[in-house]
């Protein structure tokens, strides 16, 4: 059974899966004033990260096009996987959906079968699932069950992100009926979370060490079991972070397995420099 597993490009692929032909990206565009960049393997996040440092404008995404998705379908693949950013932060599933929905109209369903994901997450919670599903094609699982295999998997996982700033969440208008926080004189860092795909403040904590030892904390008592678990830690420019991260959790917890990757663009613009983004 050939499948494929197709990811907008806030799904943070390591380095070792952006050459594995059973995955795909479909870029989505960045735009900061008048400088856009598309969101592939030739985005720079140095560069990226010093336009938006210098910029008094907030950087911007735009969705991939239906017919971006549509051709990706294309190919030997019978069984095809999209996974999609959160449906509250961007319109890539509705592109998705939309279109599996045409290519299933001229093509028919019988000779290939997709499903499309809404991961109701981001960055890491993308990745996460990504890997759940290609865990299952190994097995040579029936698609019907991989999908409600992934779902519920999809609907146990736990999202968790420490940012620097809030800002372009705030001015993209991604913490819509979030308590406004003010906190950036006394270095508050909130610890966030994600809940049916909207973010969600669940404490904060002062300075960055003690806010990511907050959110270790949480992740594990709220992760239950975690032996059998994948955990996937998505840093923005810092991977240090990141090793730090998985050494706090390491020593709260059990893990079938720890994955480290950096964020690509899209993540890249949310999370911020040096920002962390967990999924178990």
């Amino acid at each position: 059974m050939l499948y494929k597993i197709i990811g907008d490009s806030c799904m943070d692929l390591t380095e070792e899966l952006k050459l594995d032909p059973h995955f795909q990206m479909i870029p989505l565009t960045l735009q900061i004033g008048d400088y856009k960049v598309t969101d592939d393997e030739t985005f720079n996040q140095k560069e990226f990260l010093a336009k938006v440092k210098a910029s008094p404008e907030c950087p911007k995404t735009a969705c991939p096009s239906p017919e971006s998705f549509k051709e990706a379908f294309e190919g030997e693949a019978e069984y095809i996987f999209v996974v999609t950013l959160s449906n509250h932060l961007s319109g890539c599933y509705n592109s998705a959906a939309l279109a599996k929905r045409l290519y299933e109209e001229e093509n028919g369903t019988d000779g290939k079968k997709i499903a499309v994901i809404d991961s109701l997450s981001a960055s890491a919670g993308e990745l996460n699932i990504a890997l759940f599903i290609r865990d299952l094609c190994e097995k040579g699982l029936p698609f019907e069950e991989i999908c409600r295999q992934t779902e519920a998997y999809r609907d146990s996982m736990n999202t968790y992100f420490v940012i620097e700033t809030l800002d372009f969440l705030k001015k993209n208008g991604r913490l819509t009926g979030l308590t406004a926080f003010i906190a950036s004189a006394l270095n508050i860092k909130p610890v966030m979370g994600a809940d049916s795909g909207t973010i969600i403040k669940l404490d904060q904590a002062r300075g960055m060490t003690r806010a990511l030892d907050r959110m270790a904390e949480i992740a594990c008592k709220e992760g239950g079991d975690t032996a059998s678990k994948r955990l996937v830690i998505a840093h923005c420019n810092n991977p240090e972070r990141a090793k730090h991260v998985k050494e706090i959790m390491c020593k709260r917890a059990n893990f079938r397995e720890v994955v480290i990757t950096n964020t690509a663009g899209v993540a890249t613009v949310y999370a911020g420099d040096g920002g962390i983004v967990m999924t178990l």
